[in-house]
């Protein structure tokens, strides 16, 4: 039996046990930032919770953990119970008063950069795969810099187009959804029973995700985190990008094939799927929702290289083997990074800017996208 359709059935084993997992399709944000299988994304409702799962990513949005992972939708997987959830979900954002009246809500910030070189200009947008209501006031969810450049755009890039996104489930189920219980074998004792004890307040969960390859267990374990930090996967900055930009323009495009996103995590060697995994879980739950939270505050602030060196730190610190942790940086991270310039070098066209919106983790540093543009040429400004 094809493990797409293994995997089809054990979602509906476990919707079927009580465990309800409507599946919705949508633009959204790794992972904290973007969106897409792995990079734009799509939205699973697990329960009556929206994951966007890592842009890789976590939700595997970007989070602290694995840096410019993409968001992966991960089939099948029941929501974490909410009595289970470290700290309390954030009440809705609602306008703030003064004396003299409600104050306006301001979008945040975010970090946006322009890069140009002669009549070329590429707009370019640091997102998160999950934000909060606050982030994006109705009247105006973007700074007027970045509402100006959406309007001279006539394209719009993001990690991975509509059209594949569509369809990435199907590759998602096929390489990270085994026919057994496959996790167990092919993880070191040690750390299987650190990660059954993470779970140990979700038997169902851990249940799905005994059927899960190392890479897919990991983004797994992140959305669980992102949720828990009270950030909704409809707030990623995709979808809000979206609201703006469809309803005046109409073409998206993406930065990367659904095959490139899939082949990052399909090409991991099991010792690099296991540093993956590894490090989700040096910390407690509880730590790694304060990490989302503090990489959500600098997003707001929107700085790409204090995102980036903070980062860095991170990564020194949940580091299990330096050497192999690197090159599954290099890989997920760095090798996709001079891939999205490539493709933004093709897009771009003098006097025809190109707004590109990828992870914020992939922007700033010394191998960052804005770094990569300068070595091409571009001058590269705050916006």
């Amino acid at each position: 039996m094809p493990e797409a359709v293994a995997a089809r059935r054990l979602a509906r084993r476990l919707r079927d046990g009580g465990r309800r997992a409507a599946l919705a399709w949508r633009w959204r944000a790794r992972a904290l930032t973007g969106a897409a299988l792995i990079g734009v994304c799509c939205i699973f409702f697990f329960g009556l919770e929206p994951l966007g799962v890592a842009h890789a990513a976590g939700a595997a949005a970007n989070t602290p953990a694995q840096a410019g992972r993409p968001a992966v939708p991960v089939p099948g997987v029941p929501a974490q119970p909410r009595a289970n959830l470290p700290g309390p979900n954030p009440p809705p954002a609602t306008p703030g008063t003064t004396a003299g009246g409600p104050v306006r809500a301001q979008p945040a910030r975010m970090p946006f950069y322009v890069a140009t070189r002669g009549a070329t200009t590429i707009y370019v947008l640091g997102t998160l795969h999950v934000g909060d209501p606050a982030d994006y006031p109705a009247d105006q969810p973007f700074r007027a810099p970045i509402l100006a450049a959406l309007a001279a755009s006539p394209t719009l890039a993001l990690e991975l187009s509509p059209d594949e996104l569509l369809v990435s489930q199907d590759d998602v189920s096929k390489y990270g959804v085994c026919r057994h219980d496959c996790l167990p074998r092919l993880l070191t004792d040690p750390l299987w029973h650190k990660l059954a004890l993470r779970l140990r307040g979700n038997p169902a969960a851990l249940e799905a995700i005994k059927k899960m390859r190392p890479w897919l267990a990991s983004l797994v374990v992140e959305t669980y985190d992102s949720l828990s930090a009270g950030l909704q996967t409809e707030y990623g900055t995709e979808a809000q990008l979206q609201n703006v930009y469809l309803k005046t323009r109409g073409k998206i495009v993406g930065l990367e094939t659904l095959p490139q996103q899939m082949h990052a995590f399909t090409g991991l060697s099991l010792a690099q799927q296991r540093e993956m995994l590894a490090q989700d879980l040096v910390q407690t739950a509880a730590q790694n929702v304060a990490d989302v939270r503090a990489l959500h505050r600098l997003w707001q602030v929107g700085d790409a290289d204090a995102i980036a060196a903070w980062q860095a730190a991170k990564s020194e610190n949940l580091a299990r083997d330096k050497r192999i942790s690197d090159s599954i940086d290099n890989r997920i991270v760095y090798e996709r990074n001079r891939r999205f310039v490539s493709r933004m070098l093709q897009l771009a066209a003098p006097n025809k800017p190109l707004f590109v919106a990828i992870g914020a983790l992939h922007l700033g540093g010394p191998k960052g996208v804005l770094q990569v543009l300068r070595q091409h040429g571009f001058v590269v400004e705050a916006g």
